[in-house]
């Protein structure tokens, strides 16, 4: 990408879109598993399975900033991130930071182990049971249910962090994150001096992952 206009686009809609309706399953699925509402805990699970699935695959084919291979290539110049970050000497990044980063394959690690359990897990009493319970025996579907509750409490507190990294970033350094995960763009000021990869929109691409995760979760929907 050559030359920095006003506003450039760093943050794709599927990305935001995906981001924002996990924001609101998470919460979703905690009450609902609280309030033994579980048909709608059910649904609220596949659906975030969707999403996941969807991540998943446009994090190999979307997007240069939705890419997960520019996004670990990153993770080498964190030591040095770290230090300018003390020395403030922050500037803003065309994409995720080597934080950012970390922040993003830690949640989306937590997300997949809390699905994939999910859809596993037996109750004790064996009634509320996930959709491919029937694939493991009652034991094994017990120890995936705890695995399950476990794991909620890890990534409630990966979110807390994230969480508390956004408002250090926002009253700390200065920056603001939020803004851009809603609008997708930021000042090409930013990144003046920066010669940005092409980050374009791919449509083909975008409905294939999409067909592929819909299909997915139809068919876990629906298995046995």
């Amino acid at each position: 990408m050559t030359g920095n206009p006003a506003r450039i686009l760093v943050w794709d809609w599927a990305i935001r879109l995906v981001h924002w309706l996990m924001v609101v399953l998470v919460p979703l699925l905690w009450w609902t598993a609280e309030e033994g509402h579980m048909e709608w805990h059910k649904s609220f699970g596949l659906t975030m399975f969707g999403l996941i699935l969807f991540r998943l695959l446009w994090g190999l084919i979307g997007t240069w900033t939705a890419r997960f291979g520019p996004m670990i290539r990153r993770i080498g110049s964190l030591p040095s991130y770290i230090a300018k970050l003390r020395a403030g000497g922050y500037r803003p990044t065309f994409g995720h930071s080597p934080l950012g980063v970390l922040s993003v394959f830690a949640l989306l690690l937590a997300l997949t182990v809390q699905i994939t359990t999910g859809l596993f897990s037996v109750d004790v009493d064996g009634l509320e049971s996930g959709p491919l319970s029937i694939m493991v025996s009652f034991e094994t579907g017990r120890q995936f249910a705890e695995i399950h509750e476990f794991n909620f409490n890890l990534l409630a507190a990966l979110i807390g962090l994230h969480i508390a990294a956004i408002a250090i970033y926002q009253f700390v350094v200065k920056e603001k994150l939020v803004g851009p995960m809603l609008s997708g763009r930021r000042s090409g000021k930013d990144f003046a001096d920066e010669q940005l990869p092409e980050n374009r929109m791919r449509p083909i691409r975008m409905i294939a992952a999409t067909i592929i995760a819909l299909a997915c979760t139809l068919a876990v929907a629906n298995f046995g």
